[in-house]
């Protein structure tokens, strides 16, 4: 195959007049097959591979078909730590399974650009997932003002969108409403918000971050409130072990502390696992701990996790089901939209929970 830099651009035409067929002929043979004969199929193919030609331009053959072949999907997080989390890679997992039979490629969106690069605004896209992204972040904004089919997954939808969320505040209530039917009546509460304030806050009126985070808060508290229980609560910037460890010390440390904690994630409750460990405490006897999610690391923990289980590979499946419609409904020309899912909850109950002992 020539290389170098005097190497000349082979097109569509160059290919056409080595083999002596039209310019379509060529373009069918890679984009409709079914217009001419295998034979001469394979003829051209041949030719163009040794010529080092790898197919139409896709700007311009997206262009032609009105689809580009992809979607995106909007990460709230980097790509480092958005598949360092179990809940977050069987989320995408779920995705990809959906979407194979389509033929879609996936596109992951990081939430912030740089000054002269921003995926959301820049790259070709049918349609798009919004997964748990903050309200500030600049790559909706984007993605938003393009007009592209979007679903918006765990957080509240704009534009007139579709959505994929749980039921927070009930959510919530399972497992508050678990601790006190132990007899809990002092609990901790552990959430998530990358902007802060962090540490031990005043109350739930000092929580922040996304609608998540909030809409457990807010089930957590009024349901620990309306049962005669009082929670502390602890907010962290990330949903990590290593902050669910150092939130536990904190909520731990004291003689008046917490029998019982529940925490935003079941990474934020291995952290808090390993805090009481290393206080001294044992689980649950000295504290109980629930988590959030039941992904696999609840049933890994020592003891395993009391947790709220949420179908994270059904919700998968559901996001890129509704974006295939909503998709589907914007080629068709039409303003509907597909219907919003809510999707359910559990309580599992394992060994991290049990009755509040006597002090």
């Amino acid at each position: 195959m020539p290389s170098g830099r005097g190497r000349r651009r082979v097109t569509l035409q160059t290919i056409a007049d080595d083999v002596g067929v039209s310019r379509m002929t060529v373009s069918n043979a890679f984009s409709r097959p079914d217009q001419l004969s295998a034979t001469l199929r394979a003829t051209i193919l041949a030719r163009a591979e040794e010529l080092g030609y790898v197919g139409p331009d896709p700007a311009a053959r997206a262009l032609a078909r009105g689809t580009t072949g992809a979607i995106g999907v909007l990460l709230t997080q980097s790509m480092a730590s958005v598949f360092s989390g179990e809940h977050s890679v069987e989320f995408f997992s779920a995705v990809a399974q959906e979407l194979a039979p389509t033929g879609l490629a996936v596109t992951l969106l990081p939430s912030y650009g740089s000054r002269d690069v921003v995926p959301a605004r820049d790259v070709p896209l049918d349609g798009a997932l919004i997964y748990a992204a903050p309200d500030n972040a600049p790559a909706m904004d984007w993605l938003v003002r393009r007009r592209l089919p979007l679903v918006f997954v765990d957080r509240p939808a704009v534009s007139g969108s579709a959505t994929v969320t749980l039921d927070e505040r009930e959510a919530a209530r399972q497992g508050a409403q678990h601790l006190l039917d132990l007899g809990h009546v002092r609990v901790g509460v552990l959430t998530q918000a990358f902007d802060g304030p962090h540490g031990l806050l005043a109350g739930p009126h000092e929580a922040s971050g996304d609608s998540v985070s909030r809409g457990r808060v807010e089930g957590w508290f009024a349901t620990l409130e309306a049962g005669g229980a009082h929670g502390v609560l602890a907010q962290v910037r990330d949903n990590s072990v290593e902050a669910g460890r150092e939130a536990g010390r904190l909520l731990l440390d004291g003689v008046d502390r917490p029998t019982a904690v529940l925490c935003f994630s079941d990474e934020m409750a291995a952290g808090v696992l390993q805090a009481a460990r290393e206080m001294g405490l044992t689980v649950p006897d000295d504290v109980s701990v629930v988590g959030f999610d039941d992904a696999g690391r609840a049933r890994r923990t020592t003891p395993p996790l009391t947790t709220i289980r949420q179908d994270v590979t059904d919700k998968g499946r559901r996001a890129a089901a509704t974006l295939l419609d909503a998709i589907a409904l914007h080629r068709a020309g039409s303003a509907e939209q597909p219907a919003d899912v809510v999707l359910g909850t559990e309580l599992v109950v394992r060994g991290s929970t049990a009755p509040p002992a006597l002090r």
